[in-house]
């Protein structure tokens, strides 16, 4: 397996590794990072990669950029298929500093599918290396697409965010959360934008929508998810989707990777 392999490596053979093909599922519940940039890509199902900033949802046609060194855990839906790369950082001229979702665009997904038709130790100096070269710089400037919840440090938010997110359909207004941890409202307020960078409302809409992805994508009717997810109607659902994500909830999931 791959995650034996790279677990025996000192150092990347070449400045880009990964698999040869598509792996199944295998959720890794335990904390763990790795000494090289890592970008996994959802080629079908919901991948999450969470850390202590936040989780990453990608579904297909998103990856996860997760920088060397970051602890992180792996989270999959149960049809996910993931196609994951390994990046020696100092082949890098530019790279992210931080976990992030991007865009796999077709020119992207095609790089990577080529790439996982070269041998390990690719031929630096042939074509095989200029196409790994142009895979690096496409992998590097890969649009952010925002699809992360951050996660607050603070106690008492971690109370608030453990329980939304078991729950994402409940009605639990700040004023009542702020009662139940003793706290004034404004006080709650203010420390959860210092904490997320997001008010209350916006957080929870953000954690609503992205919890919706997993189900949309196991063919879940949108009625269904829109009040699995806490919203009142199909139409007020739709118009939060598309309003955050540009599309409707049957669009988003209609390109194949």
């Amino acid at each position: 397996m791959l995650e034996q392999r790279l677990s025996e490596l000192t150092q990347l053979p070449r400045p880009i590794y990964g698999q040869t093909e598509a792996l199944p599922n295998k959720i890794l519940g335990y904390r763990h990072s790795h000494p090289w940039v890592q970008f996994s890509y959802a080629i079908s199902g919901v991948l999450e990669i969470q850390t202590a900033q936040g989780r990453f949802i990608a579904p297909p046609q998103r990856a996860v950029w997760i920088p060397a060194g970051v602890k992180h855990r792996v989270h999959c839906s149960a049809d996910t298929q993931i196609r994951s790369l390994y990046i020696d950082q100092q082949a890098l001229t530019h790279a992210p500093l931080n976990c992030r979702v991007v865009e796999v665009s077709a020119l992207l997904k095609e790089l990577i599918r080529a790439f996982a038709d070269l041998p390990v130790e690719y031929d630096e100096d042939s074509a095989a290396g200029r196409l790994a070269e142009v895979l690096l710089d496409q992998l590097t400037y890969a649009p952010d697409t925002g699809l992360m919840l951050p996660l607050p440090s603070d106690k008492r938010l971690h109370k608030i965010v453990t329980q939304l997110q078991k729950h994402p359909d409940a009605s639990d207004t700040l004023s009542q959360w702020a009662q139940r941890l003793q706290l004034s409202e404004k006080t709650l307020s203010r420390l959860f934008v210092q904490q997320t960078g997001l008010t209350f409302r916006v957080w929870r809409q953000r954690l609503r929508l992205l919890s919706a992805l997993p189900l949309l994508e196991k063919k879940q009717s949108v009625t269904e998810v829109a009040l699995a997810c806490g919203y009142e109607s199909m139409s007020a659902f739709i118009a939060a989707f598309g309003q955050h994500f540009g599309s409707t909830p049957g669009e988003f999931f209609k390109i194949q990777p």
